[in-house]
């Protein structure tokens, strides 16, 4: 039951996202800015998601320190 909540929830997501590219593209050339905007954003929460998953030091405390 949760996995499928998750897995609408990604469906709506990549649905809206792409909704809002094509009209960042539609309103060229002043969505060109938008589409710039976006871009910057994705690439820096890709960053944040890859040095998590490789940070072992986060890891370690999040499973051996007491709450």
């Amino acid at each position: 039951m949760e996995k499928a909540g998750y897995i609408l929830l990604a469906i709506i997501a990549g649905a809206w996202i792409l909704a809002i590219i094509i009209g960042i593209i539609a309103a060229f050339p002043f969505g060109l800015i938008g589409l710039i905007a976006i871009t910057g954003i994705g690439l820096l929460f890709a960053k944040v998601v890859k040095d998590r998953l490789s940070n072992k030091e986060d890891d370690y405390y999040s499973n051996n320190v007491d709450k």
